[in-house]
């Protein structure tokens, strides 16, 4: 009798648990991708936060760096003023060079005052404003010395003269006194040639501040028409002649009378429009003693107020194409300048 041994029972496939583990392997991996996404998010976030505070606060320090310098502009400017009228006295010659001065500290003041309304100017505004302190440290040297130097000869003079009353009362000394009062006159000349030259230096100074500025200068292309009335142009080929208007602003230091202002017109090359026959000439640039050519003149009848002044260039040539330069000149220093173009 044979015996049968029992099967074995097969083993059933598991495959609940492993669709499971696959699906929560998934689930972490979608969590970290989000977490990592936020995370780059806030970081952006946070790095933009931060640059557009960083402009904020650069505005802000801009802005109050600004009102400081004009704070200190309007104290030193002041402060300026005040020195120089305490020197004022009875001189005449003085008093002509501190109104001089004051002049070209306004001149300074306004210049810095245009710097500081745009912040991209805020460092010229800051040398600018060093060089006013300086401006004015050399305008009360220069003062004091002047005013030195007169007292100087004041007392020289009296001196002078208590030597020569000497020399009358005692007639025995009279050939050594005449000896001590040729070698006093003859400091006291050298003292005179002395401040002669600061004097011929100091009307310099006066000739630059009577300058006649110009302002509202404008160039504008005409074509001359059969009928003789002229009408503005913009091409080159168009026209035939160029005219500079302008307006002599109001200067109480020049003197009223006859002024003459240069017109200088300077094509695309670089090179000054002149021809001799047409009145145009050399004169010299007071500036830097450079002899430059001018293209035409324009005299007038200053009265020390506003005028409004026009010139033509007609040159019977044809013009260029480009841009052009015009400069005007008063007293030898340059009064004004603008450009334009032709097309």
């Amino acid at each position: 009798m044979s015996t049968s041994s029992p099967s074995p029972t097969p083993t059933p496939f598991q495959s609940g648990p492993s669709k499971q583990d696959n699906s929560q392997q998934q689930f972490k991996v979608g969590a970290i991708i989000a977490i990592s996404l936020l995370a780059i998010a806030t970081i952006a976030f946070l790095v933009l936060w931060r640059g557009a505070a960083s402009k904020g606060n650069n505005l802000a320090y801009e802005l109050n760096e600004s009102e400081q310098l004009k704070a200190e502009l309007e104290k030193q400017y002041y402060e300026a003023l005040s020195e120089l009228e305490e020197l004022r006295g009875s001189n005449e010659e003085l008093n002509a060079l501190i109104e001089q001065q004051k002049t070209e500290l306004k001149d300074s003041k306004d210049r810095i005052e245009a710097l500081l309304r745009d912040s991209n100017n805020l460092a010229k505004a800051r040398k600018e404003l060093k060089g006013l302190t300086a401006q004015v440290e050399q305008y009360l040297a220069e003062i004091n010395q002047l005013r030195q130097e007169n007292e100087e000869l004041t007392v020289r003079t009296v001196q002078l003269s208590e030597q020569n009353a000497s020399l009358s009362a005692n007639l025995d000394s009279t050939t050594m006194a005449n000896q001590e009062l040729s070698t006093a006159k003859a400091a006291l000349t050298s003292e005179r040639d002395a401040i002669d030259a600061e004097r011929s230096r100091l009307a310099k100074k006066v000739n630059v501040a009577s300058v006649i500025k110009v302002k509202n200068l404008e160039v504008d292309g005409l074509k001359m028409k059969g009928t003789g009335k002229a009408v503005t142009r913009r091409s080159a080929k168009n026209i035939d002649q160029l005219q500079v208007c302008f307006t002599a602003t109001s200067n109480d230091v020049a003197e009223a009378g006859s002024e003459v202002f240069l017109v200088r017109i300077i094509n695309p090359l670089g090179e000054t429009m002149a021809i001799e026959d047409l009145g145009s000439g050399v004169f010299t640039n007071n500036s830097n003693g450079e002899q430059i050519r001018f293209t035409t003149a324009e005299e007038t009848d200053y009265s020390n107020g506003e005028k409004n002044l026009c010139t033509v260039w007609s040159p019977n040539q044809p013009f260029q194409e480009g841009n052009y330069t015009v400069e005007v000149y008063n007293k030898g220093f340059l009064a004004g300048s603008t450009s334009f173009q032709l097309k």
